[in-house]
């Protein structure tokens, strides 16, 4: 497929499950191209900060303000997408320990046998200062399996982590886990993410376009499916 119909994209993990699932596979019945490069937004961050560009960006809300600050995406076409929220998941067919509240939270990470999580991911930034704000930091870090980047469940399946912790639409990827639920939400902390064009877009006209499906009543639902809220 000709780079005229072919849209190219720089995305945080957050939305690979509902992309894969069907937003992407709709895109293309279209007649049009996609590539995507998966990363989690500090790594997205670190690139286009050493001159990475592409067709379009899909980052949290804090780094797509600082992307528009500095004049690298067109601040004109930014659109809102999901908010997404952290959970906890197992291996398929393990029991589901309770995480109901913070106290049951807590005694869950205290009993797991490794909980993995990502050092690279917002989800994983996250989780590291809140086990020091529980006071359980060393105990969880002493048998912990920490990835820099990708999805924590793969852990799950290996054998090596009992409990992946990251944002629900990413454990989703992996095939073979199941999601317990969301992090208590006196605990939780919920992560919007928003898109735009790159001011050198080779083909901004394309890149517009697949904002807009991006935003369509399917891809709300797909969104949806895979544990995200739509901000559109």
């Amino acid at each position: 497929m000709s780079q005229l119909t072919t849209v190219q994209v720089i995305s945080a993990l957050v939305v690979r499950s509902p992309f894969d699932a069907g937003i992407l596979p709709a895109w293309e019945e279209q007649g049009n191209g996609v590539e995507v490069k998966w990363n989690p937004t500090t790594v997205i961050m670190d690139n286009i900060r050493s001159g990475y560009r592409t067709d379009v960006a899909i980052v949290t809300v804090a780094a797509m303000d600082e992307l528009i600050e500095a004049g690298i995406v067109d601040g004109s076409t930014r659109i809102e997408l999901v908010e997404s929220r952290i959970g906890l998941a197992v291996k398929a067919g393990e029991p589901h320990p309770n995480i109901a509240d913070t106290d049951a939270l807590v005694e869950t990470l205290r009993n797991a046998r490794s909980v993995a999580y990502s050092l690279g991911g917002a989800s994983g930034i996250y989780f590291k200062t809140l086990i020091e704000k529980l006071g359980i930091a060393e105990e969880v870090n002493s048998k912990a399996s920490t990835i820099p980047e990708g999805f924590t469940a793969e852990k799950l399946t290996t054998g090596e982590a009992s409990l992946a912790v990251q944002q629900i639409s990413e454990l989703l990827v992996v095939p073979g886990i199941e999601v317990i639920g969301p992090l208590p939400e006196a605990v939780q902390k919920a992560t919007s993410f928003s898109a735009a064009v790159f001011k050198d877009a080779k083909n901004p006209q394309l890149s517009q376009a697949f904002l807009s499906h991006l935003q369509s009543a399917a891809s709300a639902s797909a969104y949806q499916a895979q544990g995200l809220d739509p901000r559109f």
